[in-house]
């Protein structure tokens, strides 16, 4: 699809990666860009088009999509990474509950809402936003992993579902990106304005997935090895 002339909704737009995808979305010509936002910061200056939209809550879904309905693109943005305990532990399975209610469900009823405003706009585009650990894990990611990886694997149900009314459905997968959940990382990291950049252009070619660094070429041709990748220490 076309950016320029198009209306688009990024969630988790506040800061970092969100609030690149907003302005390159600008820069590219968009007529409109919402940016939801969880909680308005008091340091941001807010506009008509700052929406408060915590994606873990279905009331602010359902006004949102109320309020959106000429919403041709949407970028589901909006991410958590907790700090990670084990996954047999309450506190662990605590955590992944969390980790889902965003990273998964939050894109799932983010779709699922604005499906017909899509519709309206000739099909448009979803942009799931996910990560190289969608086929990896780290031994501190065991949640986020898998949250990214039911997220990746909603992505293409939801790309099957929705190409009867031609909805294009766009998997981002990267390492890491420059921002503050990525803050305590030493390693390098992609600039959150390349990474937006990039995202729009894979989403005028009509690609369905885009691979965006080495990290997440390489851990995605890890899937082709006879035992599952793991990142971490030797077994």
């Amino acid at each position: 699809m076309r950016i320029a002339g198009c209306t688009a909704l990024v969630t988790g737009a506040g800061r970092g990666l969100g609030a690149a995808f907003v302005r390159a979305l600008r820069a590219a010509g968009a007529a409109t860009v919402y940016a939801g936002v969880r909680v308005p910061r008091e340091d941001q200056p807010q506009s008509e088009n700052t929406v408060v939209l915590d994606v873990t809550r279905t009331d602010h879904i359902a006004a949102a999509a109320l309020r959106l309905g000429d919403v041709g693109l949407l970028i589901n943005n909006a991410g958590v990474m907790m700090p990670d305990a084990p996954l047999l532990d309450a506190q662990g399975s605590s955590g992944l509950q969390a980790q889902l209610a965003t990273n998964l469900f939050g894109i799932l009823d983010l779709t699922r809402a604005f499906t017909p405003s899509l519709a309206r706009a000739g099909g448009g585009c979803v942009v799931n936003v996910l990560s190289a650990l969608s086929w990896a894990t780290l031994p501190h990611t065991s949640a986020y992993s898998v949250s990214k990886a039911a997220a990746w694997a909603l992505t293409n149900g939801l790309r099957n579902e929705l190409r009867a009314q031609r909805t294009q459905v766009l998997a981002v997968h990267m390492g890491y990106v420059d921002t503050d959940m990525a803050r305590a990382v030493d390693a390098t990291k992609l600039s959150p304005d390349m990474v937006a950049a990039q995202v729009l252009e894979a989403v005028e070619r009509g690609d369905e997935e885009v691979l965006l660094d080495d990290t997440a070429r390489r851990v995605k041709s890890g899937l082709l090895w006879p035992r599952p990748l793991y990142l971490g220490p030797p077994l």
